[in-house]
């Protein structure tokens, strides 16, 4: 159902629809003046006086004798379009940058061990942060620049299930590295595993050879021997890896 509102500036009354009154809580547009006002406090009603319907101002599309009209102004919009504010504008701006903030300094707590190792110069700001946060900066990891330079699985003649590993790792990284874990699998005539042992660093290093907190130098060696009981185990062959526990 059609109601009738009156524009209170030119007078001119139009024909409004509930739903385009309750888009806009009531705020209107006169399509002649472009006055905008409240539809509701508009409203008249129909048979108490004569009234001079003007037709919708988007008929002129469709109207020859209209057409040029619209073509000289705009057309008019009959629900009022809230402009953004510049206060709205400035807050939502303010938050943004906040956001980016907040997520920068997430990226730079998560990745303070790569940023300290790859950036040098930025070490002594992120161990900074650390002192007041109460974080760690660990020893970087990475073992794609951590080899076994070389090793040698002999058996120690003092007695028959003792066996002496000797090996060399290298760190090829340009800053130092955490010493990794050694993975050692005895293996059969047919290469078929036996035994396997995993030696942390404090295993292969000794409690005379602590491993230092600073890890292994940048394109630093550290050599080491290692004698275990391997029991009763026929050994032929073995193989030995690198890795770093998660």
């Amino acid at each position: 159902m059609s109601l009738v509102t009156r524009c209170p500036v030119c007078a001119t009354a139009f024909r409004v629809q509930r739903s385009q009154l309750a888009a806009r809580a009531g705020k209107v547009r006169c399509g002649k003046c472009g006055t905008v006002f409240d539809g509701v406090t508009g409203l008249v009603e129909e048979g108490l006086e004569a009234l001079q319907l003007e037709p919708s101002p988007q008929l002129g599309l469709f109207d020859p004798s209209r057409r040029a009209e619209h073509e000289e102004q705009a057309l008019p919009e009959f629900l009022l379009r809230e402009e953004p504010q510049p206060r709205s504008r400035l807050l939502w701006g303010l938050l943004f940058v906040l956001a980016a903030a907040v997520l920068a300094a997430q990226a730079a707590y998560r990745f303070r061990t790569e940023i300290a190792a790859f950036t040098p110069s930025a070490r002594d700001a992120v161990e900074s942060a650390c002192k007041v946060l109460r974080c760690r900066i660990a020893v970087p990891r990475r073992p794609d620049l951590m080899s076994i330079e070389s090793s040698d699985l002999q058996a120690d003649p003092r007695a028959d299930n003792l066996i002496v590993l000797n090996a060399v790792l290298r760190n090829r990284a340009s800053f130092s590295q955490d010493y990794p874990a050694l993975e050692l699998t005895l293996t059969d005539e047919a290469e078929r595993p036996v035994v396997r042992r995993v030696l942390m660093p404090a295993d292969y290093l000794g409690a005379s050879r602590p491993a230092p907190a600073e890890g292994l130098g940048a394109g630093a060696e550290a050599s080491f021997r290692v004698t275990f009981d391997a029991g009763r185990t026929r050994a032929t062959g073995y193989r030995l890896y690198l890795f770093f526990p998660q």
